[in-house]
């Protein structure tokens, strides 16, 4: 009973945030003191393809930044930490990768944005999509560092040695033993790109609206219900994301088809 009594509260807690803001996305004229709102309606939702339309543009733009970072992202730290973990020097190399991550994001972007501004960079949606690349590619080097284990690097000598060429290596050995990783890459950089704030703002100069600043945005303008709707939009993919990652990444491990490098 004690444990039930636990995970009901727990599921509470969890729950409570979404419920409230899914439940002010519905509400309009909701004043204090009353206890429910005078009105509830669909109208917010609605109103994305019509009032709200920049807000929908909003979303499709942060969907396509975030996507774009996430691919790019996963596809060169994979290419890129397999030379690495083979490199002379891979432990210095992977030092050097942890440099962006001393700083904070805002910090960061402050000392880089004189070179987007010289290079016509700044305000422009390239611009911050490569401003999220130095934050998102250093991250998938890092992610990598310990997939490429001895275990995987004889299975690639073996495949070399049995007349295997370098496409069938990759096609045939590498990215299947590898696909759990890469869809858990894809996951942490898609959310990287998703959630960023600071280095987006400053390099963006406020000309490119994601969905993230969005919310704050109407968050500054005590729009609570519009927050509430655009806050609903931003955890809807993490969502997504985290039932595909259970779906497709864990539950393989959970029934014993776990990746080849995690094998006794």
């Amino acid at each position: 009973m004690r444990r039930v009594g636990l995970h009901m509260i727990s599921g509470f807690v969890i729950l409570l945030p979404f419920v409230l803001l899914m439940g002010l996305s519905l509400m309009q004229a909701w004043r204090f003191p009353a206890l429910q709102p005078e009105m509830w309606t669909l109208d917010n939702w609605t109103q994305l393809l019509g009032q709200q339309e920049d807000l929908a543009l909003s979303l499709g733009m942060s969907l396509l930044l975030s996507i774009s970072v996430a691919t790019l992202a996963t596809l060169l730290g994979f290419w890129s930490s397999r030379f690495l973990a083979y490199h002379p020097w891979s432990q210095l190399w992977l030092v050097l990768t942890y440099l962006p991550f001393v700083l904070s994001p805002v910090i960061y972007a402050v000392c880089i944005n004189f070179f987007f501004i010289l290079w016509g960079l700044s305000g422009n949606i390239i611009g911050v999509f490569l401003g999220q690349m130095m934050i998102a590619y250093p991250f998938a080097i890092i992610l990598f560092s310990r997939h490429w284990t001895p275990q995987i690097q004889s299975l690639e000598q073996l495949t070399l040695t049995l007349g295997g060429s370098r496409h069938q290596l990759f096609t045939r050995v590498l990215l299947p033993i590898s696909k759990g990783m890469l869809l858990v890459c894809f996951f942490q950089t898609f959310l990287i790109s998703w959630f960023e704030y600071g280095l987006t703002t400053l390099i963006g100069v406020g000309k490119i609206q994601t969905l993230t600043l969005k919310v704050y945005q109407y968050v500054n303008e005590a729009n609570i219900y519009l927050a509430a709707l655009a806050s609903c939009l931003l955890f809807l993919p993490p969502l997504i994301l985290i039932w595909v990652n259970k779906r497709f990444v864990f539950r393989p491990i959970e029934e014993g088809r776990e990746p080849i490098e995690s094998r006794k």
